[in-house]
């Protein structure tokens, strides 16, 4: 088989990146083509995305790919869940707000005096989140005025194409998605005085949305599809997760770690509600059965701090190698404690947790850190365990974190289970799976797509001790 090519956006809640995806011949591989910064910006109403600049990176970046690599026949758009962008006649009314702006506090409360969590929980399957999109939805006064709403990678792909849909693993996250059925649950929307008008078409992973504008075919150079992905970042990673056995958990680790197992059916009991899984839809019509877990977003606004207070960057594999030497007792927090969720100083707020146990030294105090990442991973298999009825005989931790060996290890560790750490890239290469899987180009099935990333990227395994 001739290899094949396709092109890969990516985009997080720090950093974006488009890549060349080639697949054929017994490889899978990925070319970094552009890496870009993508973060909160201060409006005069609130903290938004600076989603002008992040649209034009990924033109820019889409374009440089088409340079390097003619061959490419398709481009898909995965990226951080619930936040969106309110249209109307085609334009967009505002830039679109970040889920850490406040104002989705007063939306909780709304809501849930018009539907409690116990019956949302039925409905839509989703843990609680402050920031869910429902949340965000009640108090955005622009939704009476807009004809749609598009989460960020169906609004960068309507850009692309001016076509509106839904991608449905995304969709999932709103709240407004009826768990079982699938489809949007309009009744809900109507009583929390949503307009159903909002919400577009939904389709599903491998989908064509449509083909690029005249206009953008001009500057990226080729007239190409946008095809639909697991355009939640987290479906297109569990896509690319290797799971060796249907005993196998996930943790796919960055800023979050989402820690679950894939179910077929949903788990919607009353344990599941109070120990805040969620049930996200995966590619597939799988079922992405998750608690997110506060993960390296500990670390790295830690080491923020810290540079900001020596006016220098730290080396942070070197302060991992020192943490790793770090002996004695080592003090753990709750890593999912409220008081950690906003940026700015975060090793004050680690001390205040940690009192009087909070360790003095840098390495010291980042051991500390992995570790409490790693004691709420443990707690997150053991209850996804526990809830799902499985026996879990391993765990597969995709994602930046998986070059974290201290993390990888403490997980295993705390785990009892071994930890196959890899690949790095993994959301990326399964938004290139789906992708290659629509144009032919693939195998059919999630577990022969994930055989082909198990051949092609070996994890490091980490054994408990």
């Amino acid at each position: 088989m001739s290899v094949r090519a396709v092109a890969a956006v990516d985009l997080g809640a720090t950093s974006g990146r488009v890549m060349i995806g080639r697949i054929g011949d017994g490889k899978l591989d990925l070319e970094l083509v552009s890496r870009f910064p993508n973060g909160p910006v201060e409006r005069a109403d609130g903290l938004h995305w600076d989603f002008g600049a992040l649209y034009e990176h990924v033109v820019a970046g889409l374009t440089e790919a088409v340079r390097r690599e003619p061959r490419i026949e398709s481009i898909g758009m995965d990226s951080w869940a619930v936040d969106y962008g309110v249209l109307k006649d085609g334009e967009l009314l505002a830039e679109p707000f970040h889920y850490r702006d406040e104002r989705s506090a007063r939306g909780v409360d709304e809501v849930h005096a018009i539907a409690p969590f116990s019956e949302l929980y039925q409905r839509n399957g989703l843990q609680f989140l402050p920031f869910n999109t429902l949340y965000q939805y009640r108090v955005d006064e622009r939704l009476a005025e807009a004809d749609t709403a598009l989460l960020i990678p169906d609004l960068i792909a309507f850009l692309l194409t001016g076509v509106a849909v839904a991608e449905r693993t995304n969709a999932s996250t709103t709240g407004l998605l009826g768990v079982e059925s699938g489809d949007w649950d309009d009744e809900l929307a109507d009583r929390l005085s949503i307009p159903s008008r909002i919400l577009p078409p939904l389709v599903d992973p491998g989908t064509t949305i449509g083909r690029l504008r005249p206009e953008l075919v001009a500057t990226i150079g080729k007239e190409l599809p946008v095809l639909a992905v697991g355009s939640h970042d987290t479906a297109s990673a569990v896509v690319a997760a290797p799971l060796s056995s249907p005993r196998s958990a996930y943790i796919s680790c960055g800023t979050w770690g989402l820690v679950g197992v894939e179910l077929a059916q949903p788990v919607l009991t009353d344990a599941a509600r109070t120990a805040n899984f969620t049930h996200e839809l995966g590619v597939d019509g799988r079922y992405r059965f998750l608690h997110n877990v506060t993960g390296l977003w500990l670390l790295s606004e830690t080491v923020r701090a810290w540079e900001a207070e020596d006016g220098a960057r730290i080396d942070l594999p070197e302060l991992l190698a020192a943490a790793s030497e770090v002996t004695g007792e080592v003090p753990v927090f709750d890593a999912n404690d409220s008081s950690l969720s906003a940026p700015g100083d975060m090793p004050g707020r680690i001390a205040a947790l940690l009192g009087d146990r909070a360790p003095s030294s840098r390495p010291a105090f980042a051991r500390s850190i992995v570790e409490s990442i790693a004691a709420a991973f443990a707690d997150a298999v053991q209850t996804a365990a526990d809830l799902s009825g499985r026996e879990l005989d391993s765990i597969h931790l995709v994602g930046g974190g998986s070059l974290n060996r201290l993390l990888c290890q403490a997980t295993a560790d705390r785990t009892g289970l071994p930890v196959l750490a890899g690949p790095v890239e993994a959301t990326a290469l399964g938004n290139v799976l789906v992708q290659a899987r629509a144009l032919g180009a693939a195998p059919a099935t999630l577990e022969e797509l994930r055989a082909v990333v198990a051949a092609t990227h070996a994890p490091t395994r980490f054994d408990p001790r």
